[in-house]
């Protein structure tokens, strides 16, 4: 066994962190054994440390308050609940008492004994607050001693705070000066998610943990362990923020968030809670509205599928649908279309569910199916009000996609989605939804099914080792490229994610020809059409991605997880 393999908890983060020595951490180990010692007592001990830069690491890893204990004032001192043998034989201490909740300072937040011993001692629910080994140590002395020597003249106003290390300044909670810590850990969880880039962040309770995880670049992450016991007063916080019911945690609820990081820029969070066993899961999908102002030349096209989708959204009706999964851009897509649309002479409406980035010079429908106001119902309502442009969220049923295939035949131009997996089977599911073959034909132009892949870093990407011929003709690459072919793989720097950086999109991009139309009429199914767009040469999804590949923008690794079946 390898001497770091020895380390545990606490002990392997702060060598993990440089904030101590391997040897150090080993040496406290032993002598807390020895001495029946806490390991932090005996690491500050040794002299191998600093204890305030642990307590601040320690405060801001695990999301705890962080609080300065020559601050305290005797008389806010709970002595009701100083007990000499907790004191002795624990490494924690009772600092304030706020109604049913007892505030206990600690160093280590790995050790749950000392909190359990004083909830089970005093009968309240108790609070952990991360406080310097060093300060601790004295303050138990001094305790015991029966003279805390703490500073005095501070009144039951006492708060604690959270020690931010660039000096910043959060504004209180108005439910409660002890809630202070929860309002500054939450605005860290959403700046940091802005920072990384992320999509989403997931809070989420179980049984024994509470772990928050950020999606970047399309794959989820584990970023932070809170405490468990935080749970329930963070998801509370976001509550407030999102202006949902706090009291309510039976069934799901939706709001939204506003975030203003600068003078002229904010970032809107669509928020969601949902009960699970444990708690409630909270996911908040970050909106930023300037992904819908990136434009098309930003998106991944390749020249000619721009030039396909450019010349559908010229055209004055029609139909224009984008597939794929959850989270494959295709709002963004959509937008971008819309934007370029969006001129003083021309009257856009949208139906969204919900309208996820608000849009200048844009109508936009939040679908409120609970009082009556479906896709199908926010449609008829557009025909009625003079379009030109109509955009759906969604294609979900035959009422819908009957509406939305007559506006497009009859001089309007409409966009919206499906979740299909691939353009040929987005015509074979209007169809079983009901829809007459010949209305597809005549009222769809175009279809984009697309997906989203993480784009290699510039900076650190490296070619790729020599893959046999024989390797590359099996992922799909044509024979007369394969002998120039270069490739190139992630490797990781400080710039980027593990060797990735943003996304880019794989498009397939398939207009609906005169001959794909007859197959359509004929009652033909997805594997006819598929079959006639490739000898129309129109790249499938798989034949985009491995493109990109052979751009240098895209690995080989991150091509097949997002095309290959």
């Amino acid at each position: 066994m390898t001497s770091n393999n020895m380390l545990n908890g606490i002990a392997r983060q702060l060598v993990s962190q440089g904030l101590a020595s391997e040897e150090a951490a080993l040496g406290a180990i032993d002598s807390s054994k020895k001495d029946k010692k806490a390991f932090l007592t005996s690491l500050v001990e040794s002299g191998e440390i600093d204890s305030k830069a642990v307590a601040n690491y320690v405060a801001t890893d695990f999301g705890l308050p962080l609080f300065d204990l020559n601050t305290l004032s005797s008389e806010v001192i709970p002595t009701e609940f100083i007990k000499d043998d907790l004191i002795t034989s624990q490494n924690a201490v009772p600092i304030a008492k706020r109604g049913s909740r007892l505030f206990i300072a600690i160093s280590d937040p790995t050790n749950n004994e000392p909190l359990d011993k004083y909830k089970f001692s005093s009968g309240l629910s108790v609070e952990a607050v991360i406080v310097d080994e060093t300060a601790l140590a004295e303050f138990r002395k001094s305790v015991l001693d029966g003279n805390s020597g703490l500073t005095d003249g501070l009144d039951d106003s006492f708060d604690l705070e959270v020690d931010t290390s660039d000096g910043g300044d959060l504004e209180p909670d108005e439910s409660g000066l002890d809630e202070t810590p929860v309002v500054r850990f939450v605005n860290k969880v959403l700046l940091d998610a802005i920072k990384k880039g992320a999509s989403d962040i997931h809070i989420e309770p179980y049984e024994k943990i509470f772990r928050i995880r950020f999606r970047v670049d399309g794959v989820l992450e584990e970023v932070v362990h809170p405490p468990l016991a935080m749970a329930g007063r963070l998801t509370a916080r976001i509550k407030v923020m999102s202006r949902m019911d706090i009291s309510e945690r039976r069934v799901p609820q939706d709001g939204r968030i506003k975030l203003k990081i600068s003078k002229t820029k904010a970032i809107d969070f669509r928020v969601n809670t949902c009960p699970t066993l444990f708690g409630e899961k909270t996911v908040l999908r970050i909106l930023d509205p300037s992904s819908a102002q990136l434009g098309i030349d930003a998106l991944g096209y390749e020249p000619e599928q721009k030039k396909l989708y450019m010349d559908a959204l010229a055209n004055p009706y029609g139909m224009i649908l984008v597939t794929g999964p959850t989270g494959s851009g295709k709002t963004v897509s959509l937008y971008t279309g819309l934007n370029i649309l969006n001129e003083p002479g021309t009257n856009i409406s949208t139906a969204e569910d919900p309208a996820e980035i608000n849009l200048a010079g844009i109508n936009q429908v939040n679908v409120n199916p609970k009082a009556g106001l479906t896709f199908a119902e926010a449609l008829k309502s557009f025909l009625r009000q003079d379009p030109d442009v109509i955009m759906v969220g969604e294609i979900r049923d035959l009422e819908t996609a009957g509406i939305a295939v007559k506006a497009a035949q009859t001089g309007h131009l409409v966009l919206s989605t499906l979740h299909t997996n691939d353009a040929p089977q987005t015509l074979s599911r209007l169809i079983n939804m009901g829809v007459p073959p010949f209305n597809i034909a005549t009222a769809v132009s175009l279809i984009i099914a697309q997906r989203l892949g993480r784009r290699l870093c510039e900076s650190c990407k490296a070619p790729e080792d020599d893959l046999p011929r024989e390797v590359l003709l099996q992922e799909g690459f044509k024979e007369e490229d394969v002998d120039d072919l270069k490739l190139f793989k992630a490797v990781g720097c400080k710039k980027c994610n593990k060797g990735y950086k943003g996304r880019v999109g794989i498009y397939q991009v398939m207009k609906i020809s005169e001959e794909i139309g007859k197959i359509i009429m004929a009652g033909g199914n997805a594997i006819e059409i598929a079959a006639q767009a490739k000898k129309e040469n129109i790249p499938d999804l798989r034949e985009s991605a491995l493109k990109k590949v052979a751009q240098g923008v895209m690995s080989l690794e991150e091509a097949n997880r997002v095309t290959k079946d």
